[in-house]
């Protein structure tokens, strides 16, 4: 069985999902916004707990180099 990292759209309620992360970090400072983006993160991944699928995520996430 192959895993690999969905990219397509696949959440139920794109929009309501967007206004619950952007209410996750109402009135936080950069420092704690960070701090949960950070705990959300690792709470997903272990979530999928799919290595492969993770270092796809990584690898997608990660900026483009600029020269």
């Amino acid at each position: 069985m192959s895993s690999h990292l969905v990219t397509e759209t696949n959440l139920t309620a794109p929009d309501e999902f967007y206004a619950a992360l952007t209410e996750l970090h109402r009135d936080l400072d950069d420092a704690e916004s960070a701090k949960v983006n950070a705990k959300l993160i690792l709470l997903l991944a272990n979530h999928i707990g799919d290595r492969r699928v993770l270092e796809e995520a990584i690898a997608l996430a990660r900026p483009p180099e600029t020269a």
